[in-house]
């Protein structure tokens, strides 16, 4: 569903783009620099919506580790980088994301469980075309799913990943599969383990997942954007019932979606905190494709008790 409003944006600004070229071309501007002319307001609207999540992200930033401070040269590459990652998701492989993912096969011939990929707020599983191709590269089982209706309640996803777990444990003939989930997708994960428990879950790992909310949320659309505010009556339900396996949460001080950024702390989890990467260039950086390597593959240690607070960090 995700895929075909994106189409139907597309669409949108595609004949708006021609009909500017055609304008500008006809009242005699070259056509190179009607062209120009054409792409700037999808590349306006690009820079609008980061600009926004930037200004959420600095007005509610938690105060860094001096051990994380960035430069101002690296800050501004994770802005760039960001901008390029939100263009590339939403307006070349999402909208298209059965061209680019095509079915869904887990392949991986290693003993370790597979991986179910599981995204975020207003995105469809085309945000895991790269990590999920680094992750086969090396021999790992993963799978993938897409959570409709892209504006619903959060508990609503959990049928789907319970059909898909169930669904991926029979095609691999593992016991249990690893979740991980981006943004949301972490939020949806939880509450599969709050229902399901956790006898088909080795481990979740979630990336840049608002465990405590998001400001930003505020901004968003449907019952899902509702419920990942702060303070929501779902989140403090949902903080109630801890995970019952070992989670790991990789979060960045430089997210512009989630804010404050460590909201995405959570009692009783180890946790790799990362400078400067943006929310959605997190879908496309080395560094999170090696952490989740070596998360995937190390053994699953007991959970943590309710209530304990402290956490293994790595600051990476």
């Amino acid at each position: 569903m995700v895929s075909r409003w994106l189409r139907w944006v597309l669409a949108v600004l595609a004949t708006a783009t021609a009909a500017v070229v055609l304008l500008a071309w006809s009242a005699g501007l070259g056509l190179a620099a009607a062209l120009a002319l054409g792409a700037l307001p999808c590349l306006l609207i690009n820079s609008s919506v980061l600009a926004v999540t930037y200004a959420y992200a600095r007005r509610y930033a938690c105060r860094p580790p001096p051990a994380l401070a960035a430069s101002g040269w690296r800050a501004g590459q994770a802005v760039a980088l960001e901008w390029l990652a939100t263009l590339v998701l939403f307006a070349v492989i999402q909208p298209f994301e059965r061209l680019w993912m095509g079915r869904e096969r887990p392949g991986g011939g290693s003993a370790a469980p597979p991986l179910l990929l599981i995204h975020g707020y207003l995105c469809n599983r085309g945000v895991w075309w790269w990590l999920r191709r680094g992750l086969r590269a090396q021999g790992r089982a993963v799978a993938t799913v897409d959570l409709e209706p892209p504006l619903g309640g959060i508990d609503g996803y959990v049928a789907i990943l319970d059909a898909r777990i169930r669904a991926l444990l029979a095609e691999t003939g593992a016991a249990q599969v690893v979740l991980v989930g981006h943004s949301m997708g972490g939020l949806a994960a939880r509450a599969y383990l709050r229902r399901h428990g956790g006898d088909k879950v080795a481990k979740l790992i979630t990336l840049g997942t608002p465990h405590h909310g998001s400001r930003l949320a505020r901004l968003g659309l449907g019952r899902n954007a509702r419920e990942m505010a702060p303070e929501s009556a779902w989140i403090r339900d949902l903080a109630e019932t801890p995970p019952p396996i070992p989670v790991l949460s990789v979060w960045s001080l430089r997210d512009n979606y989630v804010a404050p950024q460590d909201s995405s702390r959570l009692a009783g989890a180890e946790e790799v905190v990362l400078p400067t990467i943006g929310h959605l260039a997190m879908a496309f950086s080395p560094r999170i494709l090696g952490i989740l390597l070596e998360a995937a593959a190390a053994p699953p240690g007991p959970a943590k008790a309710r209530g304990e607070t402290g956490v293994r960090t790595r600051h990476g």
